[in-house]
């Protein structure tokens, strides 16, 4: 399995935050360039022929350029996965590992969330192993999660038409499939976003009076 955290390279915060994500690693982690609003999302978003609908309809929580630039970090790496024919593990810039990384994921049909939820209310799995996602109906934060070759193939084709923001594309009623292992052994230690409004950030579980909206 490789394991990759998007950084964004030009962020001395974003730096710092996912060298201390590599070095709580149990194991090799690799920085993996984050696309950013400087890299025109507009244009990306049209080479790969995926829709923006969903990124200008609802700016209430997230600005749209870095949302598009979000997913589309995502997206490359899920087809990294196509292309290498092998699982990995994909962690943003704020993921630390907290807890003991599982000896083995078993079997799963193609997607695993292994951080905690970061924002909101949230349901616990009730064994410990791979369950059944339950947190949510989306994706707890897309702050760790892992992705098989099988899974990132139906991902990517899906996103032809439905594209949206990460956590939210990630949804069991696209990907009835997706699956979460428990107890969490990532967790998102945010102190800043480079994607929200003060309305998306406020239901984050770090957020107060020093988070940084940058």
């Amino acid at each position: 399995m490789k394991a990759y955290v998007i950084t964004i390279e030009d962020n001395e915060r974003s730096v710092q935050a996912a060298n201390r994500c590599i070095k709580s690693a149990p194991f090799t982690v690799e920085r993996f360039k984050a696309v950013t609003p400087k890299d025109n999302p507009d244009k990306i978003f049209k080479e790969y022929n995926l829709p923006i609908e969903s990124f200008e309809k609802d700016q209430r929580y997230s600005r749209k350029e870095p949302c598009m630039s979000a997913f589309l970090s995502h997206y490359q790496l899920w087809k990294r996965c196509i292309d290498s024919n092998e699982e990995i593990l994909i962690l943003e810039h704020d993921a630390m590992f907290t807890g003991n990384w599982p000896p083995s994921l078993g079997n799963y049909h193609g997607l695993i969330s292994v951080g905690k939820p970061s924002y909101g209310r949230y349901g616990e799995p009730i064994m410990i192993g791979v369950n059944p996602l339950c947190s949510k109906k989306h994706l707890p934060g897309a702050h760790a999660y892992v992705v098989n070759p099988r899974g990132a193939k139906e991902i990517v084709e899906k996103a032809k038409t439905e594209a949206a923001p990460t956590d939210v594309y990630l949804h069991l009623d696209r990907f009835v499939w997706l699956e979460e292992y428990y107890p969490w052994p990532v967790e998102a230690k945010d102190s800043f976003t480079t994607i929200q409004h003060e309305g998306g950030c406020s239901a984050k579980h770090n957020y107060g009076e020093a988070y940084d909206i940058i």
